[in-house]
């Protein structure tokens, strides 16, 4: 799990089909972000079949099948943090 700002936050679980465009995490704590997908060039990318082949590693990071980036709840919760 990963420490951010006194409580312990994981990935559970990623949906690209929720809401066009965007990528939503359902985060450990209970939360669900939602970060366009553009903020992630990789991802953006990446053919729409591809997005669903993610998998969780260690609760705080998330890639792709077909992918070598890494990329963490921190990432995620980096987005939110600068468009508030």
């Amino acid at each position: 799990m990963c420490k951010y700002k006194d409580t312990s936050i994981g990935i559970k679980k990623l949906n690209f089909t929720e809401k066009r465009g965007m990528m939503v995490v359902y985060l450990t704590d209970g939360r669900v972000v939602m970060v366009p997908v553009s903020y992630f060039r990789d991802i953006k990318h990446m053919p729409v079949k591809e997005r669903s082949k993610w998998f969780v590693l260690d609760d705080q990071y998330f890639t792709f099948e077909n992918m070598s980036r890494v990329y963490s709840v921190k990432d995620v919760l980096n987005y939110n943090m600068v468009q508030q």
